[in-house]
């Protein structure tokens, strides 16, 4: 009976590891990207942070937590880490609200419905670069549009991208410009999706539209919302092709992010240890924020 025993859970144990083998070699083609491409470069990213590499001599030591010293006990890093942070909730929210609000406005076909969406999604396929140099010359101080307009209603006339007070400013408007077609889409999609006997029950018992909105259309969008509210925060968050353009960080390091910093720091001054050590910093606040996002979405989220 023991040796009957034996031979069967040998049998399970040898089948196991055939089962697993399968699924390994299902999902090998998958992993060994994600290896390569993620992994591996963030692994190799969590090294660096610890040596004196300066990105053109092959030879680096390990100095340990040196470079994170440096990193918090340099002015710039505090005032990255809050252009990042005013960044970061100056585009996220106007991106949710008016993607949602374009989206209940066009929810309905109409004539012309069509354009008006090509339209306002064309922003987001179109490369950041070519829209950062057509912003640069809306946002001249002499001649430019935005100032032809707020001219228009008698309003004062800004520097925009060439004063510190309104250089966040004007990136932020250019990266919710560019990103309110794409939650546009999705919400669209999610709306579509809403069932229309809710309405009508709701109608019934006297519900108005804003009631409505509020009981059934925002928690059955929860889901798009939540969704949105992560992939904004992440590209905030890799924002530098407009800042590029744009500020180049500036003036006066008003724009210089995090990412920003991480590019001075690794491809100007050549020191790609500290540079490193901002990019791990990133990965932290990021997987944090998405943390914490995912912790306060069960109870408002509704699947």
């Amino acid at each position: 009976m023991t040796q009957r025993n034996q031979k069967k859970g040998s049998g399970q144990w040898i089948e196991g590891i055939k089962s697993g083998g399968t699924v390994l070699l299902f999902v090998l083609p998958a992993l060994i990207p994600m290896f390569i491409f993620w992994v591996y470069p963030i692994m190799r990213s969590i090294w660096l942070s610890f040596t004196d590499w300066d990105f053109m001599n092959p030879e680096y030591h390990f100095v340990f937590f040196e470079n994170y010293v440096s990193l918090f006990g340099d002015s710039r890093f505090y005032d990255a880490l809050w252009n990042t942070l005013i960044f970061t909730v100056g585009t996220l929210f106007p991106t949710i609200v008016g993607g949602l609000g374009l989206a209940l406005l066009l929810r309905k076909n109409f004539r012309g419905s069509g354009l008006f969406k090509f339209v306002l999604f064309s922003p987001w396929i179109t490369p950041t670069v070519a829209i950062s140099i057509v912003w640069t010359w809306i946002f001249q101080p002499q001649g430019g549009i935005a100032n032809i307009v707020l001219e228009f209603f008698h309003l004062p006339a800004l520097k925009w991208i060439s004063s510190s007070q309104t250089a966040m400013l004007s990136v932020i408007i250019v990266t919710v410009w560019k990103s309110l077609g794409y939650a546009m889409i999705f919400y669209l999609s999610a709306l579509e999706k809403v069932p229309t006997e809710l309405y009508e029950a709701s109608s019934l018992d006297g519900a108005k539209k804003w009631q409505q909105f509020r009981d059934m259309t925002l928690p059955s969008i929860s889901p798009t919302t939540f969704f949105l509210m992560i992939i904004t925060m992440v590209n905030s968050l890799q924002a530098y092709d407009q800042i590029q353009i744009l500020t180049q960080g500036g003036p006066s390091g008003s724009t210089r992010t995090l990412l920003y910093m991480y590019y001075q720091l690794g491809f100007q001054e050549f020191n790609m240890g500290e540079a490193t050590a901002v990019a791990v910093v990133m990965i932290i606040i990021t997987v944090f924020l998405s943390w914490l996002q995912f912790v306060g979405s069960k109870k408002w989220v509704h699947y």
